[in-house]
């Protein structure tokens, strides 16, 4: 049985344009993915990209993504190469 990533690394411009298209508040995704609203705030704007995997789970659910939709790629981070 294969384990979930310690951490999730978010790509906050596409939580933003997911949500936004879905016609939701941040208030609203966030309470349906039972975090705070400045904390999905932070993810969004990139001042905050990791999440642990409950959080993260939650979230991929509330917004109807998938890991290829909302996850940060390595392309978005060339630093990381």
């Amino acid at each position: 049985m294969e384990r979930p990533p310690a951490t999730y690394q978010v790509h906050g411009p596409s939580l933003r344009i997911r949500r936004m298209r879905q016609g939701r508040s941040v208030q609203a995704v966030a309470e349906a993915a039972g975090i705070s609203r400045s904390y999905l705030q932070r993810l969004e704007t990139g001042t905050r990209e990791c999440m642990g995997p409950e959080r993260y789970i939650r979230l991929r659910t509330a917004l109807n993504a998938t890991d290829d939709q909302i996850l940060a790629q390595a392309e978005d981070h060339p630093e990381e190469r």
